[in-house]
């Protein structure tokens, strides 16, 4: 039976990713996307206060938005070589290793569309941890193999050897449904938790190949009313997560 609560989809995706940066110490978070940032500020806020936050150019800055330090752009590049940076990324595909696809959908030679590119998605992934946020979790993002490899999944980096995993780690995964890893003996994707009003059956049948499943699929957690009142009154005043993943 779901669990009761006041906070809304929106909410438990926001706290959901908070979560993804929980004991990451000195790192620079770097959001990308509403969602993923409301989570960001938000653990920075509350239970990871080692958290480096960005303006996204060249500013460090605090909870409020204040400059707090200037970031060069060798310092950048030395954190995002060397393990010291945890990017929340999107998804066109994602598959059940984790590659990533943001370029095209369809064969490379013809694709069917165009997608963003592969930006810097590759370097993201081989150099520093990534995590992924999919708003709208269907088959057609979760595929059983990506059409094209930007974000570089267990299986490949594994395939190209220890250059590739040193310090490659995809900790989470969060959609509209639930929150996932890649905690299993061959790194394939696990449903850790679904947000209440969820079942396991629909985030399956959401997924274009078979999840592993832990003995006991959680709720993720809910926001404490001191969590709800910061997303409400101070990051997020306006609402603007609920248009992003309205509820129900």
């Amino acid at each position: 039976m779901s669990p009761t609560s006041t906070a809304t989809r929106a909410e438990f995706c926001v706290i959901a990713c908070a979560e993804a940066w929980r004991d990451n110490g000195e790192v620079l978070a770097s959001p990308m996307g509403l969602i993923p940032s409301l989570g960001a500020r938000l653990a920075r806020r509350t239970f990871s206060p080692d958290l480096l936050l960005t303006d996204g150019e060249a500013t460090l800055v605090g909870v409020d938005g204040t400059p707090e330090g200037w970031l060069p752009y060798r310092r950048h590049l030395a954190m995002v070589t060397g393990g010291k940076r945890h990017v929340m990324m999107g998804a066109s595909q994602l598959d059940r290793f984790g590659n990533q696809n943001i370029s095209c959908i369809g064969d490379w030679q013809r694709p069917s569309r165009q997608l963003l590119g592969v930006r810097g998605a590759p370097v993201n992934t081989l150099n520093n941890p990534v995590s992924y946020w999919v708003p709208k979790h269907s088959a057609r993002v979760f595929v059983q193999r990506v059409d094209m490899i930007c974000g570089v999944g267990y299986d490949s980096a594994a395939a190209a050897g220890p250059s590739a995993t040193r310090y490659h780690r995809i900790p989470r995964v969060v959609s509209h449904l639930g929150v996932f890893d890649f905690e299993t003996p061959d790194h394939s994707m696990r449903l850790l938790s679904v947000h209440p009003g969820v079942t396991v059956a629909q985030v399956q049948e959401a997924t274009g190949f078979p999840l592993a499943l832990p003995a006991e699929v959680a709720y993720t957690r809910e926001p404490t009313a001191a969590e709800l009142a910061l997303i409400r009154t101070e990051l997020d005043p306006e609402g603007l997560r609920e248009r992003e993943v309205p509820q129900g």
